[in-house]
């Protein structure tokens, strides 16, 4: 899907056009394919119009050579109203992971109308007094080097090694998490661009702005997540106008298919 002169997005979509349309907006350096094909086909089954795709320099959307990103933060973020535009929704329901909740949150902010609600899971806004991430993930990211992008089983190792790091204590499911990493590496045009996301130039902040959200919002958070703590999530409901929380238990910087039980119903009652 072309959404302007130079950048086009790969964009998939399960369910009825007629349905209300979700539109899932995947975190930093994260491809559609973190939107796993069951999960989308849950929601899609509640009756719902679901929107994936892969933001730049993921997937097959457009990608730039490792270091040398021509766009920024904004940009990234801008994507999601542009393919609404592109796909000629004048709104839709915003769920975000991570970085991807950071920009459903602006989007709201930002672009008044084309969010019709909003669910933030794993996310943040920053804000002062916030704890940071643990010092386990610290640690493991201080020792982390590039692979050889080169070598897909480098890259899933790779991959799937930040996975666990970012787990929670419910058993990690290595067969399903190897299976979306797989395909991610083997989508994308060049998947050592996925750093790119590190090196754009980033947003102003938004924290103090947060009161201005009006439409509907759910937050969804792991108790034990290493990068954003529960207090991130448990701060974005209370500076949000009338959100609800519903924490997930022993779950970490993921969406595990063990809660999806929860999840999905939730998703399904929130933009009904």
């Amino acid at each position: 899907m072309i959404v302007d002169d130079d950048v086009q997005l790969c964009v998939d979509s399960i369910g009825e056009p007629t349905d209300p349309p979700l539109l899932l907006i995947s975190g930093f350096a994260s491809s559609m394919d973190w939107w796993p094909d069951e999960l989308c086909a849950r929601l899609a089954a509640g009756g719902r119009f679901v929107i994936r795709y892969d933001h730049r320099d993921t997937g097959q959307s457009t990608t730039y050579p490792p270091g040398a990103a021509s766009y920024s933060w904004t940009d990234l973020l801008n994507d999601a109203p542009r393919l609404l535009d592109a796909s000629g929704l004048p709104s839709a329901h915003l769920i975000g992971f991570s970085m991807g909740g950071a920009f459903a949150q602006l989007v709201a902010l930002q672009h008044p109308g084309r969010a019709r609600s909003l669910v933030l899971l794993s996310t943040t806004a920053g804000g002062a007094d916030l704890p940071a991430m643990s010092d386990e993930l610290k640690a493991f990211y201080d020792t982390q080097t590039d692979p050889d992008w080169s070598d897909p089983d480098a890259v899933i190792a790779h991959i799937l090694a930040e996975e666990r790091a970012l787990s929670g204590s419910l058993p990690f499911d290595e067969p399903a998490r190897r299976a979306v990493v797989t395909r991610a590496v083997a989508r994308s045009t060049d998947i050592a661009a996925r750093a790119n996301h590190g090196k754009v130039p980033g947003a102003p902040p938004w924290w103090s702005r947060l009161g201005e959200i009006r439409v509907p919002t759910l937050v969804i958070h792991g108790t034990e997540d290493p990068l954003f703590p529960l207090a991130h999530g448990e701060a974005l409901a209370l500076a949000i106008p009338s959100a609800g929380l519903l924490r997930l238990e022993r779950v970490g910087h993921e969406m595990p298919q063990q809660t999806w039980d929860l999840i999905v119903p939730a998703i399904l009652r929130h933009t009904s």
